[in-house]
């Protein structure tokens, strides 16, 4: 009876965690069926997202310092995404006032719904981390990460050497999270694959719901490609690194004043 209790609450705090990505894909899915008069849909799922965010910080289902990490990913996201399209990776054929450079602003979310989820369980697991490499390793590893999003349209594609050194740099870290009484632990690679996994299966519901489109997808949709779980597992390790790093830094502040008072 007991691994049960516990299961369900672990099954309770990640569904409380997965509250914005599921607002997001919700109003994809209601967006494609409904149409909403006077506005084009992006600009609808923009104001709408900007609603939920609006909530969930009154309600306190989100803090201050969550917000910040959400806009940070945000910007990161949309930056990638206006980039993409310009490259022709794929696009997004629908009108809509709010698009910049043919990038609906809403798309941004879609990333920062990543950060949601990550600075929610963080939070409500209790999570902590043994043996993090440190900052210098970390975030050198997180940028070339990203720069090879951008880079590999004009230089060989980097990604498993990438993926290689993620393994070796992170292999004695280990992810610490509490579940009421209990302490478990997993290791961090094993949780980058299990969450790149989950992010590729809900991009095939967002190109389901015409979110955006893949240049093989316009006829008809088809199954986002498997290589595409790489891409998302090298994405959850650049949100992992920041929201750690944010976190470490909130803590040594925290410990600073209180050794102050």
């Amino acid at each position: 009876m007991k691994p049960l209790v516990q299961l369900l609450h672990f099954g309770y705090h990640q569904a409380m965690s997965c509250i914005f990505p599921v607002a997001i894909f919700g109003t994809l899915a209601l967006s494609s069926a409904i149409e909403i008069p006077f506005l084009h849909r992006y600009d609808a799922i923009l104001l709408i997202l900007l609603g939920v965010q609006y909530l969930m910080y009154r309600s306190g289902l989100e803090t201050r310092d969550e917000i910040k990490v959400i806009c940070i990913f945000h910007l990161i996201g949309l930056m990638l995404e206006i980039y993409k399209v310009w490259m022709g990776s794929w696009s997004y054929p629908e009108s809509g006032y709010t698009k910049i450079f043919g990038v609906p602003l809403y798309s941004g979310f879609m990333y920062a719904s990543v950060a949601s989820f990550m600075c929610q369980i963080w939070r409500r697991l209790r999570m902590d981390m043994t043996g993090w490499p440190g900052l210098t390793s970390s975030v050198l590893l997180g940028g070339a990460i990203y720069f090879n999003f951008f880079t590999h349209h004009f230089i060989p594609d980097f990604r498993w050497w990438l993926t290689a050194l993620v393994f070796i740099v992170f292999w004695k870290t280990w992810i610490i999270y509490r579940v009421r009484t209990i302490t478990y632990r997993m290791p961090l690679t094993l949780a980058f694959i299990i969450v790149g996994f989950f992010i590729w299966s809900a991009e095939n519901i967002a190109t389901f719901f015409d979110a955006w489109k893949y240049p093989d997808q316009h006829e008809t949709w088809k199954l986002v490609s498997f290589s595409k779980i790489s891409s998302w597992f090298l994405l959850v390790i650049i949100s992992v690194i920041i929201v750690a790093q944010l976190k470490h830094v909130k803590a040594s502040r925290t410990t600073n004043d209180s050794g102050l008072n």
